[in-house]
């Protein structure tokens, strides 16, 4: 594409976020990076907005960060008005931000564990949807965008209780909804949710040195948080991309058909393949 691409990754502090937005910037994209961390201290884990923005431009792209909670609306409308103000459009929405807390993985039922932990349905269904739907007018006027939700096989068995499980069930639902909007509508905007695999975050590696009985297996399935970037760029440059909007696929499957590896020229396991999970099939009735 002769112009620079225009993206927008939330919660892009660190984590998958953080690797996402510094793979687009690889790829010559302007990546606006959102999240809370305008400083070190402000998360028990680190990372912050501006370290991302400067890997991203490192990385050969043009990183912008913008401090944005998306918990709260007035935030986010001020980011999309930004972008539109500066850009002109949005190419590229990864809606990954999210209310993640340690005492997920932690024992117990979910009942004995924080009620915080229902954060995950404002901030990661919830404020996808908003994100969603404050770029979906300028895409749908330009007649192109790509929508990403970043999801995981939680949507499809249990893991880590109930919040966790209906905030990856909702983003691939949302998808797919969307997707039948957009395709009523008559636009080629596009809109899927990707099953990440396990990512060598600080978080989980943190994880799996604090229990390398229980975790340790995941060392030989690990994605970095860079692999799901790079994907994201191949499903974007796919001119077919259409024909499978709607669909949550699995982000190891989608590298091995556009040819993405990961670091080392590693190709990541598919949860298909690992523990034998695949994405749901939704109804094709629609009711309005």
């Amino acid at each position: 594409m002769s112009e620079k691409t225009i993206a927008i990754v939330t919660g892009a502090s660190r984590g998958a976020g953080r690797g996402i937005a510094i793979a687009l910037g690889s790829h010559g994209c302007t990546v606006y990076v959102t999240g809370r961390s305008e400083k070190r201290g402000d998360h028990a884990l680190p990372g912050t907005i501006y370290e991302t923005a400067e890997a991203v431009t490192r990385a050969g792209g043009k990183g912008i960060a913008v401090r944005c909670d998306h918990g709260d609306d007035a935030q986010v409308e001020a980011l999309f008005d930004q972008v539109l103000s500066d850009e002109g459009r949005i190419d590229i929405l990864v809606n990954n931000a999210a209310a993640v807390y340690d005492e997920l993985s932690m024992p117990g039922q979910f009942w004995e564990k924080p009620r915080k932990l229902a954060d995950m349905i404002d901030v990661g269904i919830r404020s996808g949807y908003v994100a969603s739907w404050l770029a979906a007018p300028g895409m749908v006027a330009n007649d192109r965008g790509l929508i990403v939700f970043t999801s995981a096989s939680g949507a499809a068995h249990y893991s880590m209780g109930p919040a966790y499980g209906a905030h990856k069930a909702g983003l691939d639902k949302m998808a797919f909804d969307m997707a039948v909007d957009f395709k009523a509508a008559g636009t080629n905007v596009s809109v899927l949710s990707i099953w990440m695999g396990a990512l060598a975050t600080n978080r989980l590696l943190g994880m799996i040195e604090a229990d390398p009985e229980k975790f340790n297996y995941l060392r030989d399935q690990i994605e970095t948080p860079e692999f799901t970037g790079h994907v994201i760029w191949a499903l974007h440059s796919d001119p077919e991309l259409a024909s499978i909007s709607g669909e949550t696929v699995i982000g190891a499957e989608m590298a091995v058909k556009y040819g993405v590896t990961d670091e080392g020229g590693r190709q990541p396991p598919s949860y298909r393949a690992t523990h034998k999970v695949a994405p749901r099939g939704y109804h094709p009735l629609v009711i309005r």
